[in-house]
């Protein structure tokens, strides 16, 4: 809890220095409280907080510290890497950045989650400074557009999981996660309300997380946003709302499964599938992620079908790695000058810059699933927890990872080609500290499994 009040403090405190137009002065005081947020998470529960013995609606387990710590870093190196775009417009820049922390607020939140208070206050703190984020780009029509598409059919999934809400306070006479838990174990509970409940619910959040069938906003409001607020989309939002859902659904609805499992199931299958083949013939990095992210939801969608105990560490590992891999080709993507078309202005970059070509094959060969890096791990643990109970989820995912792999391996060719009409790229130490650090990720990031 401490942590999560020190990111608030932080972005008011952004919010008030904006009045000075100086961003290094705004960038410095955002870092230095995540800085200060990260040691208290690292520190959770060695010592004695001041606010624990007053508020328990937030409580993190030993995964949930690992995605907070995550989320922090990622937004970090978002700051980092947006910073030179950004601060261009000075007397902005720090409002940005103040509604980036007010979203983390939302998203830790959202992670540490005991009550439906905390989780419905958690989900519109992180959603609503994006809307405002996806919007940003002054005079631009397709920021406008996407910003408006994404608060209107944000406030309709809003309103149905409130509705949910409501009917699951009406079946259990509570807003406890464990007593509704409990609730459900024991059958103390109204199916009539329960169940319709629980379905709004799943509904709402697979809006939240981009999945199939409430997919159709995603692609055109990443092609509106800036690429550093994409790169936080892609990261922190995507974070913390795969790991509600699995939360809710794995483990506090699990007793319920036979009521939404086949729902989820024709959910899952279609998901994977429908990103990477609508993914193919992008030739906008904005949109090629935003379909690369629809089939990567399938994918951390089989942790909610596992219910294993681990299942939650390894999609740690999973976010982690397509998180990192995001970063890097968002870094990339901000040396091209033409968006609508930027796939093509970027061909050949990996082949002319040897330090951009290695990251771009670490991040590539890490979303197709190709050992020794992060994303292998992650999909190889998320489709073995399946394979015994659900062996067609298993083979789906395989398959769809197979198409992926043909999307990510084309990119990579079209990266390292000899021919390229690319201008100068100068690399600056924002970029350079993004990209190792996120490639270090990809390398390694997998070692959480043994802590």
């Amino acid at each position: 809890m401490d942590a999560v009040v020190v990111i608030f403090v932080t972005g008011l405190i952004s919010l008030f220095l904006g009045m000075y137009h100086k961003p290094m002065l705004a960038l410095t005081s955002n870092l230095l409280g995540l800085s200060t947020a990260f040691t208290l998470f690292f520190l959770y529960g060695t010592y004695n907080s001041v606010l624990k013995s007053h508020f328990f609606s937030l409580v993190y387990d030993g995964s949930g510290v690992l995605l907070s710590l995550l989320s922090i870093v990622m937004t970090a190196l978002v700051l980092i890497m947006g910073y030179n775009s950004q601060s261009k417009d000075r007397s902005n820049y720090a409002d940005l950045t103040s509604l980036m922390m007010f979203s983390l607020t939302g998203a830790l939140c959202l992670i540490g989650f005991r009550d439906f208070f905390m989780f419905f206050i958690g989900l519109e703190i992180l959603s609503i400074p994006v809307y405002v984020l996806v919007g940003s780009r002054r005079g631009n029509q397709a920021s406008a557009e996407a910003a408006l598409k994404y608060f209107f059919t944000g406030s309709f999934a809003t309103a149905i999981l409130l509705f949910g809400i409501a009917l699951v306070f009406g079946a259990t006479g509570s807003f406890n996660i464990n007593e509704i838990g409990f609730a459900i174990l024991s059958g103390l509970y109204t199916p009539e309300l329960m169940i319709p409940g629980a379905l709004m619910i799943l509904a709402a959040l697979l809006f939240k997380v981009g999945a199939f069938p409430f997919h159709f906003w995603t692609a055109d409001v990443y092609e509106g946003s800036s690429k550093p607020v994409l790169a936080y989309m892609s990261t922190t939002v995507k974070i913390a709302g795969l790991f509600a859902l699995v939360q809710l659904m794995g483990l506090i609805f699990g007793n319920l499964k036979g009521n939404w499992e086949m729902v989820l199931y024709v959910v899952i299958i279609v998901t994977l599938f429908l990103g990477y083949l609508s993914a193919i013939q992008q030739k906008s990095m904005k949109r090629l992620l935003a379909y690369s992210g629809i089939s990567n939801t399938g994918i951390a969608l089989l942790s909610i079908m596992s219910g294993a105990d681990h299942g939650s560490r390894n999609i740690v590992i999973f976010l982690l790695a397509y998180g990192a891999s995001a970063l890097v080709l968002l870094v990339v993507a901000q040396f091209a000058q033409d968006e609508e078309n930027d796939l093509e202005e970027l061909k050949g970059i990996g082949y002319r810059y040897p330090f951009l070509g290695i990251a771009l094959l670490i991040a590539l060969l890490s979303l197709s699933g190709i050992p020794p890096f992060s994303g292998f791990f992650g999909k190889l643990l998320l489709i073995q927890d399946v394979l015994v109970n659900h062996p067609v989820l298993s083979i789906c995912a395989v398959l769809s990872s197979v198409i992926g792999a043909y999307v990510y391996i084309k990119l990579l060719l079209h990266f390292f080609h000899k021919e390229s009409t690319l201008k100068d790229v100068r690399l600056n130490v924002a970029s350079i500290i993004v990209i190792t650090v996120a490639s270090l990720l990809l390398i390694g990031g997998w070692l959480i499994l043994y802590i």
